[in-house]
């Protein structure tokens, strides 16, 4: 499963940076998935190693990043829609992008996570 959290950090690093740059580079908080990216990126790393239990603290820390990225995205997508509809204004549609695919992406992160933790018990019963 650490291969597969660097691989979600890098898309979010990736998310990113193309919502920073794509912008022109004027809006900072377009680097919030970066951010996230980082976070798993870092604590994926740390979860490449041989003990069990090492293995086992990072992995629930970086699911617990991936939900709590997860509803915020969510939350902030909502928000920022109905606001911006509420104003009869157009929502910014490449930050709704944005954070639609951030949640989305931790969304199928969080749910590969608790599959792998849910499978990883089933197999040391046996």
């Amino acid at each position: 499963m650490t291969k597969v959290t660097l691989v979600f950090a890098v898309l979010l690093i990736a998310l990113g940076l193309a919502g920073y740059f794509g912008t022109g580079s004027i809006h900072p908080t377009a680097l919030i998935p970066a951010w996230f990216g980082l976070a798993l990126g870092f604590f994926g790393i740390l979860a490449i190693s041989p003990s069990e239990s090492r293995r086992k603290l990072f992995m629930h820390i970086n699911v617990t990043i991936g939900l709590i990225g997860f509803l915020g995205a969510g939350e902030e997508a909502i928000r920022g829609y109905l606001k911006a509809t509420s104003r009869g204004l157009e929502p910014d549609r490449i930050a709704l992008a944005s954070k639609l695919t951030m949640t989305g992406l931790l969304l199928v992160y969080v749910v590969l996570c608790v599959r792998s933790f849910i499978a990883a018990r089933r197999a040391r019963k046996v």
